[in-house]
């Protein structure tokens, strides 16, 4: 042990200089982080929503609406399609994952077949997530498969979390934690956003984006009277003017590729859009064989405008008019270059923390961190005397300064509970002193001298701390990946303490005693009795 290897005083030194670098950030007012040159690395630690003070959303993602509005839009699809094939339908009706297509007349059965199945993007009868399939001489049913279906969840959830987290990171705020809770559960927590109910309305509008024809062959005050055709819906204008559409959507957000803010002829605040290649050529098509005809710009199920057709508009971009400021204009856009939520959001649950309730807990938890380790240093030292318990607490404050660096670089955010990891972090930090010093005080007191005594203390004691901080490890992997929350902060934080525990606990101990050994050559250990 007395030949210390060259690699571990350069590994110690090395973890020291690191950690001063990736940490120092910490004790600097952000203006002078600012002020310092680009080649400097600033990371810091982020502090979470129960320290900084912020909005706590938890959000209900309403799979089953998404559903419903997917199996309509079956019927729909299956409707026009016929419609546009000449081919009579005596009825369509629910069933199950899909609808039942009943023709007028079943000696049509085969070019329906042929056109339904033109519905899976070709000619085949099986496609990824839906089927074509015949029922007797005059049914057809065409649904979602079972896999499919199953699927539509947890896509529909990983879909809201991205929505939610680029409309969060429009409005500014700093880090966002957005997590999945549950199978149907986003919690959402915004840091520095001290009105959740502003946050839940810019993250809760679904901000769907229709072009959809008005239906000009049927009455508006038949429908306004309850007599609203099966292809067709009744909306409402922002100004309260109906409107009857057809349920057929030609072009949605989905092939959205760009919005802005610009004015209109009247110079008044208007949205511009820009289409993909297939959202321009469907939008070409339906209005080159429409002229003269009317159709909705329809946003969450209100029509925003429904300009008549005057000729074929091909470029695939335009401008929505409508009675916008320059605020809605821009929040609009945004929500729109956000993408469209696949499903509806609830709010199951909303709270707020205060800056000064965030400001209170930082000083708790300080209180706290400082009590500890003022408990620590007093035990080490008044257990194993000034020299081997100072090396102890300076391993201890080695420790803590790579945890701070870890977290720093890794962008992890310390919360409460994170600070109770940070405690419990100190206390197993010293455990692992302990088990070698008691080890080394075994080995002194059975007569072996002082470095047979350190090396046989280093030697048995590491594969019981090896193991005990294992166990550690896979526990807190657990809580990180089952947890939500504050709990993943604790886990994450427990994490990064355990392994610079060991490393700090193990290596600096080894070198600063075997520094001491070389230059005092004791003849017995301080700690033996």
């Amino acid at each position: 042990m007395v030949q210390m290897s060259r690699w571990k005083v350069i590994l110690l030194a090395l973890s020291l200089v690191l950690g001063l670098l990736f940490s120092y950030a910490n004790a600097l007012t952000p203006a002078q982080r600012d002020a310092l040159p680009g080649w400097l690395p600033k990371p810091t630690l982020n502090l979470g929503l129960d320290l900084q003070g912020g909005s706590y959303l938890l959000l209900q993602v309403d799979v089953a609406a998404m559903r419903e509005k997917r199996i309509t839009n079956l019927s729909e699809d299956a409707r026009q399609t016929l419609a546009e094939a000449q081919i009579a339908v005596a009825g369509i009706v629910r069933d199950g994952n899909g609808v039942v297509v009943t023709l007028s007349n079943p000696v049509q059965m085969e070019p329906a077949v042929t056109a339904m199945r033109n519905l899976l993007g070709g000619g085949m009868a099986v496609a990824s997530d839906r089927t074509v399939t015949r029922q007797g001489d005059n049914r057809i049913r065409y649904a979602f498969t079972d896999a499919a279906v199953t699927a539509m969840g947890p896509t529909a959830v990983d879909q809201s979390i991205e929505v939610v987290r680029r409309r969060i990171d429009s409005l500014g705020t700093r880090e966002p934690s957005i997590t999945r809770q549950g199978a149907e559960r986003i919690v959402v927590q915004a840091p520095g956003e001290s009105d959740p109910t502003e946050l839940e309305r810019v993250i809760g509008q679904t901000a769907q984006l229709t072009f959809q024809m008005v239906d000009v062959d049927n009455s508006i005050q038949e429908a306004l009277a309850g007599a609203v055709p099966p292809d067709a819906e009744l909306l409402m204008g922002e100004d309260g003017t109906p409107y009857l559409v057809k349920r057929r959507v030609i072009v949605s957000g989905e092939n959205l590729v760009d919005a802005n803010v610009t004015t209109d002829q009247s110079n008044q605040p208007a949205i511009g859009f820009r289409f993909d290649g297939q959202g321009a050529r469907r939008f070409g098509e339906t209005t080159a064989n429409n002229i003269g005809r009317p159709f909705a710009i329809i946003l969450d199920g209100r029509v925003i405008s429904a300009p008549r057709i005057n000729s074929a508009i091909t470029g695939g971009s335009g401008i929505i008019e409508g009675s916008f400021t320059i605020a809605s204009a821009s929040e609009l856009v945004n929500l729109l270059n956000g993408g469209s939520l696949p499903a509806p959001l609830t709010v199951e649950e909303r709270r707020s923390v205060t800056a000064s309730l965030g400001a209170d807990a930082v000083r708790a938890g300080q209180l706290a961190t400082m009590i500890a380790f003022l408990g620590v240093l007093v035990f080490m030292i008044l257990s194993y005397g000034g020299l081997f318990g100072g090396i102890s607490v300076i391993a201890l404050l080695l420790n803590g300064l790579l945890i701070i660096a870890a977290m720093s670089i890794t962008g992890a955010t310390l919360t409460l509970p994170g600070i109770a990891g940070l405690i419990l972090t100190l206390a197993m930090a010293v455990d692992a002193n302990v088990l070698i010093y008691e080890r080394m005080r075994d080995e002194a007191n059975s007569g072996r001298s002082p470095i047979a005594a350190m090396d046989a203390g280093f030697n048995r004691a590491i594969v019981t701390i090896i193991d005990a901080n294992l166990t550690t490890i896979l526990a807190a992997l657990i809580m990180f990946n089952f947890g939500a929350g504050p709990v993943r902060g604790f886990a994450w934080t427990l994490s990064i303490g355990v392994v610079t525990s060991v490393f700090t606990a193990v290596l600096v101990t080894q070198v600063l005693l075997v520094v001491w050994f070389r230059l005092r050559r004791p003849k017995k250990l301080p700690i033996a009795w």
